[in-house]
């Protein structure tokens, strides 16, 4: 049982390294396009219209290519495969399929045809010019949704085969596309420019991956057989799953939809907070999370649930090593890394302390958007879609009283609303891990109490790192060139990571030697 663990483990841990580095190089990416829209059109009122627009094909985005149609779909199509019933699977996945490109299509339809109904859920503030530009983006954009979905649920298919590479690689098509759109487009076409961007990268995204859905297809039909067991349970699973991994979103949106009200580029200070604050969140925390679902699936499949706990432990406890430390850094090095990543051009100094200011309340939340992203994916494994909704609604409920107290008893501002996110993020995450306790029993829950413990205190001793480091630094640098803004943030990153891993030696933290051991075996595998 051990050799299997260990096994089960080293996959894993591959599998999650290859995501980390494809995903890596989306989000680099992905702030190639964030800095391109910043210097080009700035932190005004037409990238607040931008950004609103962009927030339904972007909630698609990480609903579906992050998951939420293939949390349904994984735990069913894996079990075929687990139990070698292939061809009954891919019977299952074709109706599935048939059914989700005629709905689809229908929702693109729906979203063109009465989007002056739907772009007050996104800026309830807006009005005149503003909204109409709004609405004219919203229907411009609408069929990426049906691409972005269409991804996603090929991202399933291939994760249930072992297969990471492909799903990975077409964000990064997505965002290279959106880039291009904007430094070509962008200066004569304006905001239209950035559309096309959009369509553009979700049409890549998809066909990207065409050909390997193509390579893996075992038995695809033209059929819609609803009576079957397996698409009963994949579309009893579908719609709480759907509402339960787009809390996140849906909070996002709410918070976005309450910017309208406030100073023109709220809503994009928001947004370039929360992409920094996403960053982490989609390498690590995505990447373990995606490479240990199909795992998690086949454990809780064949009822093998002492390596289900162990697989979920050493997920938890690696996401916690890294996004703590993490949310730490952003919080210390918040307005160095906007001012290197985004200031100049259009984006003022300004725009800077504001965006940094949501920053550092975004920042207090990490660990726990992290800790969901795993946990929900056990849930999943477990069939048990009801909790996560429960959960979440609570979680907005949470987020809306908050937001609705910050703003009118504090002097917060935009600040308050990424406050109010990262405290229903937390509540969410607390409320998740106590009701999995529960439902399995223990969790190994010392194992992860006692290392949430240590990488606190090696995080905290990070920041203190970094702050002293930036006192002696900074008078000699020069922080109005891009060297003097590099060094600065470099050499604390630096001095941050080298503290960070010295406290995790000393203290012998399990993860650190985890990831001391995949990077021998690499050294040796290349000798």
């Amino acid at each position: 049982m051990s050799f299997i663990v260990q096994e089960s483990n080293r996959r894993v841990a591959k599998a999650a390294g290859l995501l980390m580095a494809a995903i890596t190089l989306s989000r680099i990416l992905g702030f190639v396009r964030e800095r391109g829209i910043a210097q080009i059109f700035g932190r005004t009122r037409l990238t607040d219209i931008f950004f609103a627009a962009f927030s339904i094909p972007d909630l698609m985005y990480y609903l579906l290519v992050g998951g939420a149609l293939s949390a349904a779909f994984i735990p069913v199509f894996t079990s075929y495969l687990a139990n070698d019933k292939e061809k009954e699977g891919w019977y299952v996945a074709s109706t599935f399929i048939n059914v989700t490109v005629l709905l689809l299509l229908a929702f693109t339809i729906v979203g063109i045809i009465f989007a002056p109904q739907l772009a007050p859920l996104v800026a309830y503030d807006f009005s005149g010019r503003d909204l109409a530009l709004l609405v004219r983006q919203m229907r411009f954009m609408f069929p990426a949704v049906f691409f972005t979905a269409l991804a996603g649920l090929q991202m399933g298919i291939l994760n249930s085969y072992q297969v990471f590479g492909p799903p990975a690689f077409g964000p990064i098509v997505y965002n290279l596309a959106i880039i291009v759109a904007c430094y070509v487009l962008g200066p004569s076409l304006g905001l239209t420019g950035l559309a096309v961007g959009v369509v553009a990268g979700a049409i890549g995204n998809f066909f990207v991956q065409l050909p390997y859905i193509r390579s893996h297809n075992r038995g695809y039909r033209l059929v819609m057989d609803f009576h079957h067991p397996g698409i009963r349970k994949i579309f009893r699973l579908m719609i709480p799953s759907l509402v339960g991994l787009s809390v996140t979103q849906i909070n996002l949106i709410i918070n976005q939809s309450l910017a309208s009200g406030l100073a023109a580029g709220s809503i994009t200070a928001l947004r370039y907070a929360n992409r920094l604050m996403q960053l982490p969140l989609g390498i690590f925390a995505m990447g373990i999370s995606t490479a240990i679902f199909p795992t998690l699936a086949r454990q809780a499949s064949r009822k093998e649930m002492d390596d289900f706990r162990a697989t979920f432990s050493l997920g938890l406890r690696s996401t916690f090593f890294i996004t703590i430390p993490s949310g730490i850094g952003l919080w210390v090095l918040g307005e160095p890394i906007v001012r290197l990543l985004f200031q100049g051009a259009e984006f003022t100094a300004a725009d800077t302390k504001a965006t940094a200011f949501a920053l550092g309340f975004y920042s207090l939340g990490l660990f726990a958007q992290s800790g969901i992203q795993i946990i929900t994916r056990v849930y999943y494994s477990l069939n048990d879609t009801a909790t996560p909704v429960l959960t979440g609604l609570l979680t907005v409920g949470v987020n809306v009283l908050l937001n609705l107290l910050f703003l009118s008893q504090t002097n917060l501002s935009h600040g308050g609303l990424a406050l109010a996110f990262s405290i229903s993020g937390i509540i969410n995450f607390f409320a998740l891990l106590f009701f999995l306790r529960k439902r399995i029993g223990s969790i190994d829950g010392g194992r992860i109490s006692w290392s949430f413990l240590k990488t606190g205190v090696a995080s905290l001793g990070m920041g203190l790192a970094v702050l002293w480091f930036a006192d002696r630094i900074n008078p000699f640098l020069d922080l109005h060139t891009v060297m003097g803004q590099l060094l600065e943030v470099g050499g604390g990153m630096l001095a941050g990571v080298l503290v960070f891993l010295v406290a995790a030696y000393l203290m012998r933290m399990e993860e650190l030697n985890l990831i001391l051991d995949l990077v021998k075996r690499k050294i040796k595998r290349q000798k």
